[in-house]
């Protein structure tokens, strides 16, 4: 039962977290997810304690599974993997639109023409955008 309720917390923290804009708070919940499928691959392999599983020390009978918890260890290897890089992606992309909201498309793009082009009438007029807190201004 405890396990079951940890594999709930760390769930729900991992979604939380994902839910979010922020690049490090996505990595962070991405973690929690991943140990709490960890966690959910090892009770859902060990149904009670057992022994190591060596051929010559136990037999067949009293020796655990090992095929869950080579899941298990291959999964902490990939998010490991992951995390390093989704993290050096977090460095690298300073700006990642928690700032502004990125424009809709609803209105013309200011110099979408070919390059070297002078702007039209219509992609000069201003057209307001909206911050995160919802209020417009002219761009």
């Amino acid at each position: 039962m405890t396990l079951a309720i940890m594999i709930g917390v760390l769930t729900g923290g991992g979604v939380y977290l994902m839910m979010q804009r922020g690049m490090v708070r996505v990595v962070f919940g991405l973690g929690l997810f991943s140990h709490a499928v960890n966690l959910m691959l090892l009770t859902a392999g060990v149904s009670a304690w057992r022994r190591e599983p060596l051929a010559d020390v136990n037999s067949v009978e009293v020796s655990a599974d090992p095929l869950p918890q080579a899941f298990v260890l291959t999964a902490i290897v990939i998010t490991l993997a992951v995390t390093v890089f989704m993290l050096s992606l977090a460095v690298v992309s300073r700006d990642d639109d928690t700032h502004q909201i990125p424009d809709t498309g609803q209105g013309p793009l200011v110099g979408s023409g070919p390059a070297g082009a002078e702007p039209t009438d219509a992609q000069t007029s201003a057209t307001p955008s909206r911050t995160v807190t919802g209020q417009e201004h002219e761009a």
